[in-house]
């Protein structure tokens, strides 16, 4: 079935349909939904009992680019920069010397494993070198995992922040590959600019963003988010043309904005994270008909020892070695090695070199491709056992309840938490009004003995007490696990 204008949005809206009661059903097996998507894509394609002909690399590229604006912007909205500023500069150092290493590494591992140029293999460990922002998004959250300390921080901002760095790792490998007449004092220009342009526009057009937001007046709270929507578009395009990276302007845009007060705060949080979601669905379905399954077991040899090499060897290379300057134990280390996925953003990079022509891109598509969706299989259906493993999970009765989490207020960082007073807690014995605790902490209710009453300040806290407190921030939080004695460290 060749796809045309008349019956696009007909197998588009079947295949979205079929995409949604397959992923319901995902939770129930521990699959990642993204396989998913992808694997009702290969079934629909070309090769697959759908037969859709679909053959158009720089249509992908487009759609690409457009859910990665998409999902970059929902996380950098999501991120809350209380929780980033403590691991700032780990997530910077894995979002640069991390992707460097890694990329560097695998490039020396297929370069004497192939017939492949250093450039060309150079090329293959640039577009495989940064995690999946979307595939390490979707599977923390719809695992729910509780991890203990900034380790969940870390996995999200590194895999926000590195798109960038491997982004212009290959587009650089790409010219080379192609041309292998720019110097390195071109190279390095170039890779400074595009990230110092790409930084500051960010940043200057997401505090612009946010006066704007808050300065103008609609008759219709729907017009706030197009407003939106054309502030993420207008920071990628506007970097990208002035030849910044607009992937990093999107990302850094979103995070000023997430964490200022802004007009109709969680409408804008809710919708994006609802076009995150179905720019998800679009790009994996994309991909999976792109993609020829017969392709794949051509590559199945080398794909199967790149994907073992990246997440055995490369991935954790690049962890211990840009992490070694902050004193993180070993077990978090390897935690953060076995969360490093890579997903639809490295499939999307390998369409760069197939447009632009060069020798071997088909082949490294598919082998792209290929170690992606092991990484997905392999990495994303064990995470949630690899953390319990390594005992990095909160336990059961302390961790923070992400299905309690309940929004009162415009700020979508009012939340409903439960915790326990324990034996040995400093705060059994006290007065709620002598515990000393911000007044952005609340306890709304306490359960004792199986009865449920709403406390005041001349209430005594019990060992055993359940506490449902009602908080502002996260940070007040964290004061609180403290006092409860409910460490958040690495």
């Amino acid at each position: 079935m060749d796809l045309t204008y008349h019956n696009i949005l007909l197998v588009g809206s079947i295949l979205l349909f079929i995409s949604l009661f397959a992923g319901k059903t995902s939770s129930r097996f521990g699959v990642p939904v993204i396989i998913l998507f992808i694997s009702v894509g290969m079934l629909a394609g070309s090769e697959g009992i759908g037969g859709i002909l679909f053959s158009n690399p720089k249509t992908t590229q487009f759609i690409g680019v457009i859910a990665l604006c998409c999902i970059l912007f929902s996380g950098g909205l999501d991120t809350d920069w209380g929780h980033v500023r403590p691991v700032l500069w780990q997530g910077v150092l894995l979002s640069t010397a991390g992707v460097l290493i890694t990329a560097f590494s695998v490039a020396l591992f297929v370069w004497l494993i192939t017939d492949f140029t250093f450039i060309e293999a150079l090329l293959l460990g640039s577009i495989v070198s940064s995690t999946d922002s979307a595939s390490v998004f979707s599977i923390l959250r719809s695992k729910n995992l509780a991890l203990k300390g900034n380790i969940r921080s870390i996995l999200e901002l590194e895999s926000g922040s590195n798109d960038p760095m491997a982004y212009v790792m290959t587009l650089i490998c790409t010219g080379l590959v192609m041309h292998q007449n720019s110097s390195a004092a071109e190279i390095i220009t170039l890779f400074s600019k595009d990230l110092i342009l790409g930084g500051a526009l960010g940043l200057i057009i997401g505090m612009a963003g946010t006066i704007v937001i808050n300065r103008i007046r609609f008759d219709y709270e729907g017009l706030y988010i197009a407003l939106v929507i054309a502030i993420m578009f207008f920071s990628f395009s506007l970097t990208d043309f002035l030849k910044g990276n607009g992937f990093l302007a999107v990302y850094i845009c979103a995070i000023y904005i997430g964490n200022h007060d802004v007009i109709h705060k969680k409408k804008i949080l809710k919708s994006f994270d609802s076009f995150a979601w179905l720019m998800q669905i679009i790009l994996f379905l994309t991909l999976g008909l792109l993609v020829l399954p017969s392709q794949l077991l051509e590559v199945m040899g080398i794909g199967m020892l790149v994907a073992g090499f990246l997440i055995l060897v490369a991935r954790p290379l690049s962890i211990f070695l840009s992490l070694m300057p902050f004193r993180i134990t070993s077990r978090v280390k390897l935690f953060l090695s076995w969360g490093g996925l890579r997903g639809a953003v490295p499939i999307v990079f390998a369409t760069y070199p197939l447009l632009a022509g060069a020798e071997k891109a088909g082949t490294i598509f598919n082998i792209v491709f290929f170690v992606s969706l092991t990484s997905v299989v392999i990495q994303g259906t064990s995470l949630a056992k690899v953390a319990r493993w390594l005992h990095l999970t909160l336990p059961v009765n302390l961790k923070q309840r992400n299905k309690s989490n309940i929004e009162f207020t415009e700020s979508p960082k009012s939340l409903l938490t439960e915790v326990i007073v324990k034996e040995g807690c400093p705060a059994a014995g006290k007065k709620i009004v002598q515990l000393g605790w911000p007044t952005t902490i609340v306890i709304s209710t306490i359960e004792r003995d199986g009865k449920y009453f709403i406390p005041t300040g001349a209430t005594k806290l019990e060992k055993g007490d359940r506490l449902f407190l009602l908080a502002e921030n996260r940070d007040s939080l964290n004061y609180v696990f403290d006092c409860v004695n409910i460490k958040q460290q690495l």
